[in-house]
């Protein structure tokens, strides 16, 4: 099931239970995540939530994306929507 977010793209393949992230912002990327990661990144993210400067986040563990305030409130409703599908 195809996943469109308004910060981040991808597949959820419920056969396996897993997300394969394909975009971030503008940037397109490939990650398999399954339920434990998606959730680590969830409480990270909403325990960061009230974050002035926002976040930054990195794929490929190389390039640097930084995301506002805003963008992690979307980024989280995002990962909300991936967290309801898993089983």
């Amino acid at each position: 099931m195809f996943v469109n977010g308004t910060i981040i793209d991808g597949v959820f393949d419920t056969t396996v239970n897993e997300f394969t992230l394909q975009r971030v912002k503008n940037f397109d990327t490939q990650s398999v995540l399954n339920e434990t990661q998606i959730n680590n990144i969830y409480q990270y993210l909403h325990l960061h939530r009230d974050n002035e400067d926002g976040q930054i986040i990195t794929l490929y563990d190389q390039l640097p994306i930084r995301l506002s305030k805003e963008e992690s409130s979307q980024l989280i409703g995002d990962i909300e929507k991936v967290m309801s599908m898993y089983h």
